[in-house]
């Protein structure tokens, strides 16, 4: 076991105070990710919040070094749902639950780790009172080992601050941060061009026959790019839309 000097109590002490004392929900998490690369090897990581209206989705993901949000393909995961929505905390090494053998021959493992070249994953699921309330992963670069019991260690002093934290936000129903504008959430969620000219057509009030008029796209298409763009804001529809973003930049 890692045997913690003063130093790493110290910076233990600075997570934890500004897991507490940051106002803005995203800015702790982004900050959360930097600091961590003081105490864990990483080469990127995702910090998604549970959907605030109760449904088993994940939503608002905050990325370090990643192009783009693989929160989608990581619900596909029959497992990875069950230990998500479990409504227990837990901290575990993806190898620890599927052998790497298998692993590396799944569709997740080609479509996410493969292409991001990454091998080895880290993931710290949090809940309060039998209710999950976020998810974080660390990934490691190919040829690079798996994390280590150490590694455990550190997020398990953290985890009950964490679970603390987003626990009470998401009762006060604050777990949204203010609205953003387009360009915001455009780099934000990391959205294509495509997807970003489509939802300032939408904020703008356009409706679907004159957006494929304009884009010269089909109808069918179109929907797909919506649907695309609500997954990766975390939505259902036009509503959450206009909840989310401002109208104007």
């Amino acid at each position: 076991m890692r045997t913690l000097d003063t130093n790493d109590w110290i910076f233990l002490n600075s997570i934890i105070y500004k897991i507490y004392t940051m106002n803005n929900i995203d800015e702790m998490r982004e900050q959360f990710m930097e600091q961590m690369k003081m105490l864990i090897d990483y080469d990127s990581a995702d910090f998604l919040l549970a959907s605030p209206d109760g449904e088993n989705k994940l939503v608002s993901p905050v990325l370090f070094n990643c192009e783009e949000d693989m929160s989608i393909a990581y619900e596909e995961l029959d497992y990875s749902r069950g230990i998500l929505y479990s409504g227990k905390t837990l901290i575990y090494r993806e190898t620890d639950i599927i052998d790497d053998s298998k692993r590396v021959e799944t569709d997740y493992y080609k479509k996410v780790y493969k292409t991001n070249n990454w091998h080895y994953s880290l993931q710290m699921v949090l809940a309060r009172k039998k209710e999950f309330v976020g998810v974080i992963t660390f990934y490691r670069s190919i040829g690079k080992d798996d994390f280590v019991y150490d590694d455990i260690f550190i997020l398990d002093l953290l985890k009950d601050h964490l679970a603390y934290r987003l626990y009470q936000q998401k009762k006060s129903g604050n777990l949204v941060s203010e609205k953003l504008s387009v360009a915001g959430a455009t780099e934000k969620y990391n959205l294509t061009r495509r997807e970003e000219t489509i939802l300032r057509l939408l904020m703008e009030g356009r409706d679907n026959v004159t957006i494929c008029e304009s884009l010269v796209i089909s109808e069918n298409t179109l929907k797909k790019h919506i649907l695309n763009l609500y997954r990766k804001l975390g939505i259902n529809n036009r509503v959450g839309l206009f909840k989310m973003i401002r109208e104007k930049d």
